[in-house]
């Protein structure tokens, strides 16, 4: 497309790291990769390595990961999985005795956990901006598209919100409310 004059900005994720060393490791590997194709393709073109953090280990190093990372996205539905310790697989069977008993007042995985998965990213979004300010930082996964979610991630100072497109219509509404 960059050959065409469309502006190509590719941003290549890693997922589920839960180290600076391990981050660094793909890091290496991708670019070597990206090297040697660009060698053989005779161009070239910028892009960033980032990470998807999912994992509350990550969240609670993300100054050290920064310094491997260009970019941070937050894969909400997995760090609540991992946070909460609950398997997306098998919530079914006792959400809904949590949420009649008081147990939970929401289901975490539609409306974000700010006290727990929340304060994770809002953490991270720090510690990891400030290793390395010129960090996009946003979320992937279906909180992007949940009002209080999305309220939550523009007061953390995150870039953006990713979610399914049906939830678009939402998260716009959420955003441009939170901008007024």
């Amino acid at each position: 497309m960059s050959n065409q004059g469309i502006a190509v900005l590719p941003e290549i994720m890693v997922p589920l790291v839960g180290t600076p060393q391990e981050l660094g490791h793909q890091v290496s590997l991708i670019r070597e990769v990206v090297t040697k194709v660009f060698s053989e393709m005779g161009s070239s073109l910028k892009y960033k390595v980032g990470t998807m953090i999912e994992i509350p280990r990550a969240a609670l190093i993300a100054d050290e990961i920064a310094k491997e990372a260009e970019f941070f996205s937050f894969g909400t539905n997995d760090l609540t999985q991992m946070t909460f310790g609950y398997s997306r697989d098998d919530v079914g069977k006792f959400l809904p005795v949590y949420l009649s008993k008081g147990i939970l007042q929401t289901d975490p995985f539609v409306v974000l956990d700010q006290k727990g998965v929340g304060h994770l990213i809002k953490l991270a979004t720090e510690k990891g901006c400030a290793a390395r300010p010129s960090s996009k930082v946003g979320i992937c996964g279906e909180h992007g598209g949940e009002p209080s979610s999305v309220v939550f991630f523009a007061k953390a100072g995150l870039d953006y919100v990713s979610c399914s497109p049906f939830r678009i219509p939402i998260a716009r509404l959420a955003a441009a409310q939170v901008a007024v």
